[in-house]
Formats: C-alpha cells, structure tokens, sequence
C-alpha cells in the first residue's frame, strides 16, 4: 500500500521561507515521479513543481522554489522562498510511476493529505 505522508507547513510572513517534505512508502522511491501541488479555498488545485527525469515548475513559483529529492530517504522537499499571501494554500505531495513528470493533476494516482501554508502579509 503506498503511503504519501507531507510535513513541514506553518505560518510565516511575506518574505520568509518554509521548507516543505514529503516521504513516501510503498513503492520504489527512487523510480518514481513526484510532484508538489496546491489548493487555495475556493480555487482549483493546482500544480507547483514536479520532478521525474525532467524537473518543471509552474511560472507563478519560478525563482522561488526549489524542487528536490533524496532516494535514500525516500523524501521530495520544496524549498520555499520570497513567499507571498497568494502562495497561501493547502500543500500536498503526489507520486506516481513514469520517468517523466507533468504539471497535471490527473497523471499522479497517490497522494498525501496535505499541509497547510499560511503566508502574512
């Protein structure tokens, strides 16, 4: 049974950096593309940054986060930097088999419950 666990969300102020993680359980880590999505209340969830063979972020978070992954500890982290009120949202992590990924909701089948990022103006 794969298992999606994120962890790292809190409040911050306008300007600061959270890091977010993300491990995973259940199937072979390191074969696997993740992703970072977000969903803010009353809008769409949305792709942030995904990373397979090809690493892809949506143009609203480029030059700011950082998408990255250690095998060995199957875990995918999001540097977050120079945030924003509007990156305020519920953060979740998703996996899925491939070698390429894609800023798509519907390519990725697990996910994990979320962790919400509050930013202050």
């Amino acid at each position: 049974q794969v298992q999606v666990v994120e962890s790292g969300g809190g409040l911050v102020q306008a300007g600061g950096s959270l890091r977010l993680s993300c491990t995973a359980s259940g199937l072979a880590f390191a074969g696997a593309t993740m992703a970072w999505f977000r969903q803010a209340p009353g809008k769409e969830r949305e792709a942030v940054s995904c990373t397979g063979w090809n690493t892809a972020y949506a143009d609203s978070v480029k030059g700011r986060f950082t998408i990255s992954r250690d095998n060995a500890k199957n875990t995918l982290y999001l540097q977050m930097n120079s945030l924003k009120p509007e990156d305020t949202a519920m953060y979740y992590c998703a996996a899925r088999s491939g070698a390429y990924c894609a800023l798509e909701r519907s390519a990725y089948n697990f996910w994990g419950q979320g962790t919400q990022v509050t930013v202050s103006a």
